[in-house]
């Protein structure tokens, strides 16, 4: 009997945590899982809810039991598995049903997808929380055919988190606009992390203070400006204890950090967009570096890892912390405004903000005034806002302090270094980039806009006067 809302396929952990979470909305879910055991063990372990969950042996069985018109969601990893899984799916679907792709897509996929669709329906949509939020209440960004939100809206806003009883999700655009947005999410959460980590290694490395005490910090800064998830784990963690050996956990957990992507991709966009994004950048970047282990070893027996004493208070840090965050986010929504002129898609920036205020990673007090900002002038950037102009004014010398401080006791410290680079070049006038133009002119007669007359194309002395030569 065709009875189920929707269907899901990929009972993973984010899969399995956000069919509970439909289940638990009231809504009737039929789940499917490659390993069949898979589904029999989730279904019978899911008590009370088991109840809103039909398990299915076959895809077959999967389309049977829901209702017409049909939407899947697929929680299967990102690339290769969307297609072959959609395509084995589509054989049991008829014309006006949904594949619904709620992974870590590449926007350019989910794009495709999008332009191949022809009478199966296909919507992307970013889930951010990890499994405590899709169980309980993911940030969810979507993207599709405005019709395609309409018809999925009653559900992902049941399901989403709750920011003073708003949804926490939205409609960014179409085809891949809401990957889009979960991967610009997800290169601010690296750079977020990254900032606070440093934090961490120069209270560690230069203060000398052990993991309990840095949690004392995290905690109390997490009752300020820099209230934030990020920063309430970060407090977490490092007063956390190993239950094997009775150490604190940080110091025996290993200093090499994956990823799954998404970070390099919002710096790969970035570079197609001319949109600096150096923090991001700087961030995917350290974690490229902290998994050559190997060769930092090398370096240290060659070098010497030992960096001095650091001469910053705690607040100074913390202010460098504040000030670096502001950085990070601006650069994130101007990239998002750049690629919403340039794929023509009307992003919803304060929308967004607003979406991200709770359930997703990077959630913190500070997006109510980013969105207020967007608000009032989303063509601005959002670091120029009175309000946020008025902070960075009040914390940039401290982040200039810490930087220049740490780098020059040996702390590694890319990212407050690269939000710093940022602000310097983006208060200056008139940048050094003269010297540039002027060398691509001397050895590729590329010519140049002068400063005092209008036009292009101008050459200097060293290039000799010929046709087609201004």
């Amino acid at each position: 009997m065709a009875d189920a809302d929707i269907g899901l396929i990929g009972l993973g952990t984010m899969g399995a945590m956000l069919a509970l979470n439909m289940a638990e909305k009231g809504h009737r879910v039929a789940v499917y899982n490659r390993t069949g055991s898979v589904t029999k063990d989730f279904v019978g372990g899911a008590g009370d809810l088991a109840s809103n969950l039909i398990a299915c042996d076959t895809l077959a069985e999967l389309a049977a039991a829901i209702r017409t018109p049909r939407a899947v969601v697929l929680m299967v990893p990102a690339g290769n598995a969307v297609d072959a899984v959609s395509a084995d799916l589509a054989e049991y679907l008829e014309d006006g049903d949904m594949i619904v792709d709620a992974g870590n897509a590449n926007f350019r996929d989910t794009n495709r997808r999008f332009e191949e669709a022809d009478r199966i329906k296909v919507m992307g949509i970013g889930v951010s929380g990890g499994a405590e939020g899709a169980r309980h209440g993911p940030a969810i960004m979507a993207g599709g055919a405005p019709e395609a939100w309409e018809r999925m809206k009653p559900i992902l806003t049941a399901i989403a988190a709750k920011y003073d009883g708003q949804p926490c999700a939205d409609y960014m655009g179409p085809a891949g606009a809401g990957h889009f947005v979960k991967a610009v999410h997800n290169g601010i959460e690296y750079a977020d992390m990254q900032i606070i980590a440093e934090a961490y290694g120069l209270m560690r490395d230069g203060l000398g203070m052990d993991a309990k005490a840095i949690g004392a910090v995290f905690d109390k800064w997490n009752q300020g400006p820099l209230a934030s998830y990020l920063i309430e784990i970060s407090a977490k963690v490092a007063v956390a204890d190993d239950p094997e050996t009775g150490k604190a956990m940080l110091d025996i957990i290993a200093d090499r950090a994956g990823q799954k992507g998404t970070g390099r991709w919002t710096v790969i966009e970035a570079q197609h967009l001319a949109a600096p994004v150096t923090v991001i950048e700087a961030a995917v970047a350290a974690r490229n570096t902290s998994a050559q282990s190997d060769l930092r070893t090398t370096g240290e027996a060659i070098f010497g890892g030992r960096a001095e004493p650091l001469d910053a208070t705690l607040d100074q840090i913390e202010q460098a912390l504040i000030a670096g965050k502001i950085i990070c986010y601006s650069q994130g929504f101007e990239m998002l405004r750049r690629a919403s002129a340039e794929f023509d898609w009307s992003l919803p920036l304060p929308g967004i903000a607003e979406v991200w205020r709770a359930g997703c990673i990077i959630r913190s007090e500070m997006l109510n005034d980013m969105s207020r900002a967007l608000g009032e002038d989303s063509d601005r950037l959002l670091m120029h806002a009175p309000f946020f102009a008025d902070i960075l004014k009040a914390n940039t010398q401290s982040l200039r302090h810490v930087t220049a401080h740490g780098i020059a006791a040996g702390h590694a410290v890319p990212a407050l270094a690269a939000a710093l680079g940022y602000f310097d070049a983006m208060r200056k006038a008139r940048s050094t980039a003269n010297m540039i133009q002027a060398q691509r002119d001397f050895f590729g007669e590329h010519g140049f806009e002068r400063t005092d007359r209008d036009g292009t194309g101008f050459h200097g002395p060293w290039v000799p006067p010929r046709p087609g030569n201004s």
